[in-house]
């Protein structure tokens, strides 16, 4: 019976250890846990709760409506409009800035052009990356006045008679923000696939031209695939974050003219600051959030299948 109960004693005693020395773990990552509830959890929890009331702020005592909010909005032309852009928006600068960061991260890393060549582009193909949302916005808008140098450049060469609104007409101004977010943002995509294609064994291309591979087979049998685990990230991430832009999109047409370069983003600014309605708006925003949780849920599963 003594013997049992030391065994006992010993096994209760062994558990707690166990319990405890797995609780260490959390006991180190509690301040980021804690520091994470208070700045992301409970914001959300909190934009959710106001989503299913009436109209928060602007009631004193708002009554809960469940998903009518929801409901308003996705029956909304506005926010019809505002998602297609969105996605357009979206697709269109994810698409061009892996055409264009492949392309020049292929340009600064062939062995065909002079260190120093190379140098030099490096620096002028980064320099989009190197400001800020604001100051492309800024920049942008002075080039694309109906004064500014690329009219000037446009009716000088004569490929034009007449000043174009590039961010006034409703036929452009879509493409022209996209544009400028597309030069904006394929430096991210050129550094990070230059440092994919610096990584790749200079052995797969030997073996693979002496079994007589040409150039174009090169590149879609060895470069393509050792790629494909950085292209699928940064095509995620790119989505995710375009799918949020709002300084570029506010500070060129402010979702103008006539609601052709509205987001989401603005959209929900509008609902919010605008028309006080911000219950709507709070909807609004956890659409958004869904949207990006569906692309993270993709790019935890593809980083996952990587490590594995």
């Amino acid at each position: 019976m003594i013997a049992e109960k030391q065994m006992t004693h010993r096994s209760k005693k062994r558990s707690l250890r166990n319990i405890f020395i797995g609780l260490v773990p959390f006991a180190y990552l509690s301040p980021s846990i804690l520091l994470l509830s208070v700045l992301a959890i409970l914001p959300i929890a909190m934009v959710f709760r106001y989503s299913l009331m009436n109209n928060v702020i602007m009631e004193k005592n708002p009554v809960f409506v469940g998903f009518a909010n929801y409901a308003k909005l996705l029956s909304d032309e506005v926010f019809h409009k505002a998602f297609a852009n969105t996605m357009y928006f979206t697709a269109m600068s994810v698409i061009f800035h892996l055409i264009l960061g492949l392309g020049f991260a292929l340009l600064l890393n062939t062995k065909l052009l002079p260190q120093m060549t190379r140098a030099i582009f490096r620096v002028i193909y980064v320099l989009p990356w190197v400001f800020t949302a604001t100051i492309i916005a800024i920049l942008w808008r002075l080039l694309l006045n109906p004064n500014g140098v690329i009219n000037y450049l446009i009716l000088v060469s004569g490929l034009s008679s007449e000043k174009i609104e590039w961010l006034s007409s409703k036929e452009l101004a879509l493409h022209t923000v996209t544009f400028i977010n597309i030069w904006s943002g394929y430096p991210f995509y050129m550094v990070s696939l230059l440092a994919g294609l610096q990584g790749i064994p200079g052995e797969y291309y030997e073996a693979a031209t002496i079994d007589g591979a040409n150039g174009r087979q090169l590149f879609r049998y060895i470069t393509l695939p050792q790629l494909k685990p950085i292209i699928l990230s940064l095509a995620m991430l790119d989505f995710i974050w375009t799918m949020h832009q709002f300084t570029l999109i506010w500070m060129t047409t402010g979702g103008g003219p006539l609601r052709v370069t509205e987001m989401l983003s603005t959209l929900t600014y509008k609902l919010a600051f605008s028309s006080y309605k911000f219950s709507q708006a709070s909807a609004s925003a956890f659409i958004i959030l869904a949207l990006s949780l569906i692309v993270a849920l993709f790019y935890v599963r593809q980083q996952r299948a990587t490590d594995d």
